[in-house]
């Protein structure tokens, strides 16, 4: 894991508006969220070994993250690396019901190392971020 700095930090929305504001750039809301916290992710590349995500970090100060109205604040950005284990998916069937079970095979690491090429991106990704959703 990396940590970018971000004027992000600390800041607070909607979060139904932050939503609106992320996914068109390519954010998702990780599905790791409880009623108090989540994380918004966006893929940065996916290896043959592994995945490489900027993770935006959100707790809720005002409601719970299932209700309207529900007001966040983020966290710092930073960079998650997940390594898998190879050869375990390459012939398995999934359908949706047994997706929403087994997404995933379990990771080699969950906290890989993260490559200088990512953290460069990541940085790129943050200011682009911050100049889309924060105030002028």
């Amino acid at each position: 894991m990396v940590e970018i700095p971000s004027k992000v930090k600390g800041t607070h929305f909607n979060l139904y508006k932050l939503e609106q504001l992320l996914e068109p750039m390519g954010y998702m809301i990780g599905g790791n969220w409880d009623y108090d916290h989540g994380y918004f992710d966006y893929k940065m590349d996916a290896e043959n070994k592994g995945y490489h995500f900027l993770r935006i970090p959100f707790k809720a100060i005002d409601g719970q993250l299932d209700s309207r109205n529900c007001t966040v604040e983020c966290g710092n950005p930073f960079i998650l690396s997940h390594i898998y284990q190879i050869g375990l998916d390459d012939h398995a069937y999934t359908s949706n019901f047994t997706a929403s079970f087994d997404q995933f095979s379990e990771p080699v690491d969950k906290d890989g190392m993260v490559p200088d090429e990512y953290v460069a991106a990541g940085k790129a990704l943050v200011q682009e971020l911050e100049s889309n959703i924060l105030p002028d």
